[in-house]
């Protein structure tokens, strides 16, 4: 991956039956490194997400991934041109084992015990926990799951919905740690409402209010910027 950009939004608008959600949202990502999207519950951070993933479709504007006009395609095309999604919503199969979990994120054709072995790597909690059901993981280690299970389908782009939502606070350190190292190989979009992580994951900051971009530049701009505090007040 050579692209300085790999994905691009411009002008997104999308609704909620007659209810307008994004408001002409431009955002880029490079193709390596972490962008964060901060804002209060309800400033649209989720439903942008879910609009770059195709889950939803916008009324106005265009998006490009990897070169290609993704504005209609479909949400499993743009999987397979290597665009991951963690929603902040339950991603696992509680039913199946940990080990049944990751498998499922692997391309059939391509399926390599190797990659198991490299999310291991990555959540070393996993690998103590293959064969235990994934429902009764603690939340910590399902948000872990969730990630590597995205991971294994060899994404350019991550999409992180709220990663550490519900996760005890000795945890959050732990999967903080594998984001910063996940973003120096590939792109990481992270929705978070951990402020400090977010900042400390990214190079470059979105501040999304009533579902528009209020604030945006290099992270330790917008850290030492005090709109900041403004729009992430209660």
């Amino acid at each position: 991956m050579t692209r300085d950009t790999l994905l691009e939004a411009e002008g997104l608008c999308t609704y909620y039956g007659s209810s307008q959600a994004l408001f002409d949202v431009s955002i880029k990502v490079p193709s390596r490194g972490g962008v964060a999207i901060l804002g209060r519950n309800g400033a649209g951070k989720t439903t942008l997400l879910k609009t770059l993933a195709g889950d939803l479709q916008p009324a106005r504007g265009t998006m490009r991934f990897d070169g290609q006009d993704t504005t209609r395609m479909p949400t499993e095309l743009r999987v397979r041109r290597g665009l991951g999604h963690v929603p902040q919503d339950q991603a696992i199969f509680g039913g199946l084992s940990v080990k049944e979990n990751l498998l499922l994120g692997q391309i059939a054709d391509r399926a390599r015990e190797s990659k198991l072995e490299e999310m291991i790597a990555l959540f070393p909690r996993l690998g103590e926990r293959l064969n235990q059901k994934a429902g009764t993981l603690s939340g910590g280690e399902r948000k872990m799951l969730a990630i590597s299970r995205a991971l294994l389908g060899k994404p350019y782009l991550v999409m992180l919905d709220e990663p550490t939502e519900g996760v005890w606070h000795g945890v959050v350190e732990e999967i903080a740690e594998r984001l910063q190292k996940l973003a120096q190989g590939i792109a990481v979009l992270i929705v978070e409402q951990h402020v400090e992580l977010a900042l400390r994951v990214s190079n470059y900051c979105y501040v999304m209010d009533r579902g528009r971009i209020a604030l945006e530049g290099p992270t330790e701009e917008v850290r030492c910027n005090p709109e900041l505090v403004r729009l992430l007040a209660p």
